[in-house]
């Protein structure tokens, strides 16, 4: 599907790097590389002009992840059907390795996988897709609570995670600009609410059980690891005329981890549910897997 390069030859192909020194330490800055090596620009455009693939974000804390055979599971789920290939999840695992190099402390790499060949025109061509490994900085936790606004949408493909994020970003766009934080997505007919544009939502009810509600969802990682820490949460239907029995919500991803929601529409909710502070120490909790 792609190149292999034994592990001394991908040594010698070392990300586009930097060197950040203080002092008499120096810090190798992994940028961007394309199976393993420095990503030509060239290379890229597919992202912008046919924008097919798809991708899994994870937040490394000193070279651990949670939930990375999660990961890479939904990176070789999510290949198979965007690509009708298998994915080498040894493989991306290497790469993702070698991109963070030695690079200290909190940041996000997202592993995005595409074919920079395959044509606007004949996406039914037979893909080759590549690896793309990049990161950024990540915020420090806890964020303060975010306050959400509805919308009647469904992304395409809800369990997978691909990088079609105009819908998305869209209706972000309008929320922030009604003087909110972020999206909160529900279904047109039936007001089943699912998920935010980047984010899995929980709820906790009058009687303190923690919620996720039943929709057609994107599986999030941290949301399955919350699940199985937590082992108290259940999933049923929850709709926007349900809320006023709702005490408290919160979004989870990898970046934020649980993130109080202080405000659905019009209706406020309790940011400092007891619940909510077992929930994030529970995330915590939960040990990383080495890279």
């Amino acid at each position: 599907m792609y190149e292999h390069r034994s592990s001394t030859e991908l040594s010698l192909h070392k990300v586009s790097q930097s060197e950040k020194c203080h002092g008499r330490e120096c810090q190798t800055v992994a940028m961007a590389e394309l199976d393993g090596v420095p990503v030509d620009p060239g290379n890229l455009q597919a992202l912008a002009l046919t924008n097919y693939g798809h991708f899994t974000s994870m937040r490394v804390d000193d070279h651990k992840v949670r939930g990375l055979s999660l990961h890479l599971d939904r990176l070789v789920r999510d290949c198979r059907v965007v690509f009708a290939t298998e994915l080498d999840r040894q493989r991306v695992r290497e790469l993702v390795r070698q991109a963070v190099g030695t690079r200290r402390g909190s940041f996000v790499v997202r592993v995005t996988v595409f074919d920079p060949d395959l044509e606007m025109g004949h996406p039914g061509a037979e893909a080759e897709p590549r690896v793309l490994v990049t990161h950024r900085a990540t915020s420090a936790v806890p964020l303060p609570p975010l306050r959400v606004k509805s919308f009647p949408y469904q992304r395409d493909l809800p369990a997978v995670k691909h990088i079609g994020l105009f819908g998305q970003l869209r209706l972000r766009r309008e929320a922030q600009r009604a003087g909110f934080d972020d999206a909160l997505f529900t279904d047109a007919i039936s007001g089943l609410v699912s998920e935010g544009g980047t984010w899995n939502i929980g709820f906790i009810d009058e009687h303190g059980r923690a919620i996720w509600p039943k929709a057609d969802v994107l599986p999030g990682v941290t949301a399955h690891l919350l699940s199985e820490a937590q082992g108290e949460m259940v999933t049923e239907p929850v709709t926007l005329t349900g809320l006023p029995t709702i005490r408290a919500a919160f979004a989870t991803n990898t970046t934020v981890g649980v993130r109080p929601i202080s405000v659905i529409d019009g209706l406020d909710l309790a940011a400092d549910h007891p619940t909510l502070e077992i929930l994030r120490r529970r995330y915590q909790e939960i040990p990383g897997e080495p890279l």
